[in-house]
């Protein structure tokens, strides 16, 4: 006799940021009827990564043709615009500037246009001149024009997918325990001690994605080692008129210092990278030595400082010198000095890390028995966000027909 299972819902989503609420709200949309719950243990939504970004929609100029990124991001970016436009959320399509201040970064530059264009984005090549004319701050030899790049109040996205997405919200709600069984769903308990049932379980946890897979019975083999990024504002903002970004150097994990206008007119300088010491390490004094001792136990996280040592070290100098991170700036702003940095809001990216120190540089879902894991939801997630939560959306209602049979 087949036991009869009481459940509170039919998907549990734990993780109420950008990634967690579309796939809430694409669930509903494509099922109408199917129950779905979000735990998500902050107060409101969207107050770690989500809330903390640059606020750019990013055009996907920078991804791998093919890649799950490339993909999402153009076609995110578009329908990201058309759902601020729809939902009267403060957004704006301004392009951006990608900058080379030395001839050495010339193939690189003109590699980006290729890639570009294979990712069909409308792309512009521009000389001294033309940008002295777009920008005239900031100096460089040469440069191109991304015109799909734009800008966004994502944590007023985040709020409306909440309130259209037809789901139940659950707020400081914080997953300890994962009970799952193959003929009776999965069971959560909540730090409340309150317990909650689902038939189908999806990880978006972000930052604690790792260890959300791990007390559901799933080990992905990766691990979430988080790299805060410090940002400043820039006092004088009337220096830079939209987005100016460098030419990345594909040696090196991140982006590098950029110039970003926001939609509230102000201008943020940064981010560097550097280890956070907590997951939601967002300065030096915040340490939680359980967090830092997984971080350091994973063989990874050895890995990726012995392969960028000399990238950390220097990233490290410009968090702890303040003047350090002013000549950074000073390559694309040359007139900008210390004194007109602010420091302001600083945010902690979730960087999917492999055993053998590779950084993960693609979104990574993952299906265990009645769940489906969200492992790596690097930049452009937020620009991304719809599409991805389609994705996941449908990765959970198939596993959801399948309990069904």
């Amino acid at each position: 006799m087949r036991r009869v299972v009481a459940y509170d819902c039919d998907v549990l989503v734990i993780g109420g940021g950008i990634v967690g609420l579309s796939t809430a709200h694409a669930i509903t949309r494509a099922a109408p009827g199917t129950r779905v719950t979000v735990l998500e243990k902050e107060a409101g939504p969207a107050l770690h990564q989500t809330g903390r970004n640059s606020g750019v929609i990013h055009s996907g100029v920078y991804y791998r043709p093919g890649s799950l990124k490339a993909r999402y991001a153009v076609t995110g970016a578009a329908e990201m615009v058309k759902f601020c436009a729809e939902h009267d959320i403060p957004h704006e399509v301004t392009g951006k500037l990608i900058v080379a201040t030395g001839r050495a970064e010339l193939p690189r530059l003109h590699g980006l246009v290729q890639r570009g264009r294979e990712n069909g984005i409308p792309v512009r090549e521009l000389g001294p001149t033309q940008i002295a004319e777009a920008e005239p701050a900031v100096r460089g030899i040469a440069a191109i024009h991304v015109g799909t790049t734009g800008i966004c109040d994502y944590p007023a996205v985040a709020r409306r997918l909440a309130e259209d997405s037809g789901a139940e919200i659950r707020y400081g709600a914080e997953a300890v325990r994962i009970d799952r069984r193959p003929d009776r769903g999965v069971a959560v308990l909540t730090a409340t001690g309150e317990v909650l049932r689902g038939r189908v379980l999806v990880n978006c946890a972000g930052l604690h994605c790792d260890r959300i897979a791990r007390l559901s019975g799933d080990d992905p083999d990766v691990r979430i080692v988080p790299f805060r990024g410090e940002y400043y504002e820039l006092a004088r903002p009337e220096l830079v008129r939209g987005l100016v970004y460098p030419v990345p150097d594909p040696a090196f994990p991140f982006l590098g210092v950029h110039l970003t206008r926001g939609i509230d007119g102000g201008v943020h300088v940064g981010p560097n990278a550097v280890p956070a010491l907590a997951r939601e390490g967002y300065d030096w004094r915040t340490l939680h030595p359980g967090e830092l001792a997984g971080t350091l136990s994973w063989p990874g996280s050895w890995r990726i400082a012995g392969r960028h040592w000399r990238y950390g070290g220097g990233e490290l100098h410009r968090s702890l010198s303040k003047k350090a991170f002013t000549r950074a700036v000073r390559r694309l702003l040359p007139s900008v000095t210390a004194d007109d940095l602010i420091p302001t809001a600083a945010g902690v990216r979730a960087q999917a890390v492999l055993r053998d120190g590779t950084l993960v540089d693609d979104f990574l879902l993952r299906e265990g028995p009645r769940t489906v894991h969200v492992l790596n939801a690097p930049s452009p997630a937020a620009t991304a966000s719809l599409p991805i939560g389609r994705e996941v959306a449908g990765r959970a209602l198939r596993m959801l027909t399948a309990t069904d049979d």
